[in-house]
């Protein structure tokens, strides 16, 4: 596991603006975390990357929310509301996975159907600065090289967990 420590705001976005350099069409980020912990903001950093920040929204009442411009196509899902699986699938959301870039928020709850390969980053608040972030970020499955080139350059190794 890798982890990233955001001081402030800014760290996170600016490092969500660097990781989107080197995502493509299909890369799928699960980002998990108590509410406030920095999931919208790390979005708004991809966005910036594709020159789309102005537009972020939270999904929380929607679902998904779609970015796209000549750059990239970005689905952004919040599916904290779903009850369970069968209504990602009610909604069409699996088809979103091969459309572009997906974030997904709250993604425990439709873990199972998650396609591999994915990174999950967990955002956790820290106890010595109501600011401070730890981002805790896992690779699930098969990842590929320039994602892992980055994260090796960016982050450091948790060896707590």
């Amino acid at each position: 596991m890798k982890q990233f420590i955001s001081k402030r705001e800014e760290d996170t976005i600016e490092f969500a603006n660097r990781l989107a350099s080197v995502l493509k069409k299909g890369d799928l980020i699960w980002l998990s975390g108590d509410l406030g912990t920095g999931k919208t903001k790390f979005t708004q950093g991809v966005l910036r990357h594709f020159g789309m920040e102005d537009q972020i929204s939270s999904p929380t009442f929607t679902i998904v929310n779609e970015y796209r411009n000549e750059q990239a196509e970005i689905y952004h899902f919040d599916v904290y509301r779903l009850d369970d699986e069968e209504e990602f699938f009610a909604i069409g959301g699996e088809e979103y996975f091969e459309k572009g870039i997906c974030l997904v928020e709250w993604g425990e709850r439709i873990q199972s159907i998650l396609p591999e390969p994915y990174i999950k980053i967990s955002f956790e608040k820290t106890e010595q600065d109501l600011e401070e972030r730890i981002l805790k970020i896992e690779m699930i499955g098969e990842i590929r090289e320039e994602i892992k080139q980055f994260l090796e350059e960016e982050c450091h190794e948790n060896f707590s967990d």
